[in-house]
């Protein structure tokens, strides 16, 4: 087998797609996941987050780590509770990997954590967003900060630590655009809210082609932007999914207020967008995206 990647949240939409593209490329694969399973190709190893116990092995001849692990936002309404649980599945995790790695003679030579675009806000208007524009100041701001925080953790054993802030995946098996198409299967597609908000977004494929090159290439590091080019407003994305599915979309948009009265708080998510821009991967990288225009990555989900 070839050099050992262990994975944290592998079972989720990002991390089976990578642990594929991973297996096939003669990695070996490994999981911390928190229930013992078996999955074909991949070792599990248990861990507990709030004990503080990661199984003996996991992190033995560890060449690269990805951190993918953390509670999924748009499930639920963010009581208190919640929104505890989302932040410190991103945070609390990394951190436990921090200290036991840091007992090790032996560390991996790079760590790339998932993040969010929702580090600059989850409303953003117009405003367009690169790699150096401040944080936001809301929820899912402070969780974005707190996950590259915990990430930094990392870095400080001198072990080369990136950042994948991710803006909306498309794919069919997970995430938001299965949620925006089911209505619009129907013919009943709309657009949320004003519709003019901005969705910066990435094909599953080459979201895991970003994690790769930024495991492989030593040149990266630090915080990237990991959407395509361009952004679009919700209403467009609303129209190209029922292009593709050959629907009208006649349906007049969903009102805001709708939106809030059914999930509360987390409503930002889908009536807030960024514009933003992958200006550290199209100008510091000679990564080149296998899906740079919305139809085509669509259609290769969807069509």
């Amino acid at each position: 087998m070839g050099k050992k990647v262990l994975i944290t949240g592998g079972a989720g939409l990002i991390g089976k797609r990578l642990t594929q593209m991973l297996l096939e490329k003669d990695y070996e694969v490994a999981f911390l996941s928190r229930k013992k399973s078996s999955i074909p190709h991949v070792q599990v190893f248990e861990w507990d987050i709030q004990k503080g116990y990661i199984e003996e092995g996991a992190l033995d001849n560890l060449h690269f780590l990805v951190h993918l692990a953390g509670t999924n936002v748009g499930d639920g309404r963010w009581t208190e509770e919640r929104k505890k649980a989302i932040l410190e599945s991103r945070t609390e995790s990394i951190r436990l990997i921090a200290r036991k790695l840091a007992e090790m003679p032996v560390k991996p030579v790079a760590f790339v954590s998932a993040s969010g675009i929702s580090y600059y806000g989850q409303d953003t208007g117009d405003a367009k967003n690169t790699e150096n524009t401040p944080a936001g100041n809301d929820f899912l701001s402070h969780v974005s900060i707190e996950w590259e925080k915990a990430a930094d953790e990392i870095a400080a054993l001198g072990i080369r630590t990136v950042k994948l802030r991710t803006g909306i995946v498309i794919s069919k098996d997970g995430g938001a655009i299965p949620k925006m198409a089911l209505p619009a299967r129907f013919g009943a597609g709309a657009p949320l809210g004003s519709g003019k908000q901005w969705m910066s977004w990435i094909h599953l494929d080459d979201m895991c082609r970003l994690y790769i090159e930024a495991l492989e290439n030593e040149s990266w590091h630090g915080a990237y932007n990991a959407v395509a080019t361009p952004p679009v407003t919700n209403e467009a994305l609303t129209k190209a999914i029922c292009k593709v599915l050959h629907r009208p979309q006649w349906f007049p948009n969903v009102p805001a207020f709708a939106l809030k009265l059914v999930f509360g708080e987390m409503a930002a998510v889908v009536l807030g967008g960024n514009y933003v821009i992958n200006e550290r991967i199209v100008g510091e990288t000679e990564f080149r995206y296998w899906y740079g225009e919305l139809e085509g990555a669509l259609r290769a989900e969807l069509g």
